[in-house]
């Protein structure tokens, strides 16, 4: 499935909820499959932190041939015949404000200084990208959603359309992920943060403006990011105490081993795979995009309105739900999935919950494991497929 990124420019200014105001922007996306005639097959899909709009497929080069490593990276659940099948679903992804993907965020010119944005782009929250992503549809002429999908952040985009769009979404699936941070979790983001600002080419944000890249902390951030992704089983299994290249027998390569220890050189399997996750995502992400978005998870609570109440918050939703959680996911752990069962369970919600017993820790949600897929294709089949068909309704 060969396919091709889009963009849609907004004259209409954004007002966002920290009370700035966004101008003229622009928004990346793609779609896969087709809009039926009464518009209502349309599957919005909501990306994670360091993902984008490219969320199946391939991309072409200049010959239209599939090109090496542009995979989208949910492309085991979303294209012709897969859980989220594309022969039936018109899919949409949208690259969310703030990213580097495209849609309109630090990198780009801010039109008032005629330099980029940098640390000037406004604070923007998962409320504010439901929002413009509700513009997109609306100049698709999408008016419901027949189901919004995510995982991770993107599932707590998931959750905030069915409170603030609960009229334009008839089902919601959230993988993976909370109705807001532990402590925990927002201060792995500060540390990751801290790493970033305290890097000497940061420049207070301005890094483009003098012609350098806080690389440094963002491979830091990264590192950081990469632990907490993966479970202790996977890595004691991937990596163990396993040694990169020498096992220690032999007397020239305890020689060597000594000497890379007193350089701080890389020595253990798990030290290189870290390293080499931090070096290839500070080639490719932004800084300043990794502070707003980690920002943007913290922010993230639709209960602080209620007082704490969950339930209480999630009762303007009417979307039908199916909720996936992974056993070793010590990020986004089950417990914090049941919190939202619970809540939307006292509000007599429909809700189909599925507790995957997976080793792979939060990475599990992008990864092949066919319980997981059929529970998702089963719902789209069987659920979201019959409220297609007029044969149930939600409200």
């Amino acid at each position: 499935m060969i396919v091709t990124p889009q963009t849609r420019r907004f004259t209409e200014p954004l007002s966002l909820q920290s009370g700035a105001v966004l101008p003229a922007y622009e928004l990346v996306y793609e779609t896969y499959g087709t809009l039926n005639a009464e518009r209502s097959n349309a599957v919005l899909v909501c990306h994670a932190l360091n993902a984008s709009h490219h969320v199946a497929g391939w991309h072409a080069d200049v010959n239209g041939q599939p090109l090496a490593r542009s995979e989208g990276w949910w492309n085991n659940m979303i294209g012709p015949g897969k859980p989220v099948d594309t022969d039936r679903y018109f899919v949409v992804s949208v690259n969310n404000l703030g990213s580097c993907f495209g849609s309109t965020g630090p990198t780009h010119i801010n039109p008032a200084t005629g330099q980029p944005w940098g640390a000037d782009f406004p604070v923007v929250t998962v409320e504010d990208w439901v929002h413009a992503q509700a513009r997109l549809l609306d100049a698709l002429g999408i008016e419901t959603l027949a189901a919004v999908m995510g995982g991770s952040l993107g599932g707590m985009q998931t959750l905030s359309w069915t409170l603030q769009y609960p009229n334009r979404v008839r089902h919601a699936v959230v993988v993976a992920s909370a109705p807001n941070l532990t402590a925990e979790n927002i201060a792995f983001n500060e540390v990751a943060r801290r790493a970033i600002v305290t890097d000497p080419d940061f420049h207070g944000g301005h890094y483009l403006r003098e012609g350098t890249l806080p690389r440094r902390g963002l491979r830091i951030a990264r590192m950081i990011g990469h632990i907490t992704y993966l479970s202790d089983d996977v890595m004691n299994e991937k990596f163990g105490r396993s040694l990169r290249r020498a096992d220690g027998e032999d007397p020239a390569a305890v020689a060597e081993l000594a000497y890379r220890y007193s350089t701080q050189d890389v020595e253990f399997q798990i030290e290189s795979y870290l390293r080499y996750q931090g070096d290839k995502f500070s080639e490719y992400f932004d800084a300043n995009t990794y502070l707003l978005i980690t920002r943007a998870l913290d922010y993230f609570d639709p209960a602080r309105a209620f007082e704490g109440n969950l339930s209480a918050a999630v009762a303007r939703a009417r979307a039908g739900f199916l909720l996936i959680s992974f056993t070793t996911d010590w990020r986004f752990s089950p417990a914090r999935s049941r919190e939202m069962v619970k809540a939307l369970l006292e509000n007599r919600r429909e809700v189909s919950y599925c507790e995957i017993d997976a080793p792979h820790g939060h990475d599990a949600f992008l990864l092949d494991d066919a319980r997981y897929h059929q529970a998702v294709r089963a719902y789209f089949e069987r659920t979201v497929g019959a409220t297609l068909a007029g044969e149930v309704t939600h409200g």
